[in-house]
């Protein structure tokens, strides 16, 4: 089940990406620095709701990608063959979307290890959940 404010999120992105970076296992995440230079890529797993695209940090807010993503909440994607610079929500308020996005990681996720998925899945990375947005 899907929340309201989840599937109703505007969204640039085309079917055909959704579709591409939902398939895809991981994405490949670089955070806009203050600068104007990407930083590093770090590998994270993406899953979709509805007509968005949401990701996490498993080790929650103390991850120093995660907090990379906090200075200009800008970056740039690639996964499934997509490449995109995006703009990085912070979507963690909301609770319907996070319970939209804990059981889309379970699903996508499920046949890892029940202790990974739990960890993407706890109150410490649904805290990080973000939502990407095209730009």
């Amino acid at each position: 089940m899907t929340s309201t404010s989840a599937t109703s999120a505007t969204s640039a992105w085309t079917s055909q990406e959704l579709d591409r970076v939902e398939r895809a296992e991981e994405l490949e995440i670089a955070s806009l620095r203050r600068g104007g230079e990407l930083g590093s890529r770090r590998t994270i797993w993406v899953v979709r709701v509805g007509d968005a695209l949401y990701v996490r940090s498993v080790n929650g807010p103390g991850s120093d990608w995660y907090r990379g993503t906090r200075a200009r909440r800008e970056g740039r994607i690639q996964a499934g063959g997509v490449a995109k610079d995006v703009t990085i929500i912070d979507a963690a308020a909301d609770d319907g979307v996070n319970a939209a996005v804990d059981a889309a990681y379970r699903t996508k996720y499920g046949h890892y290890a029940a202790y990974i998925v739990k960890a993407i899945t706890s109150p410490e990375a649904g805290s990080t959940t973000m939502r990407l947005e095209p730009r």
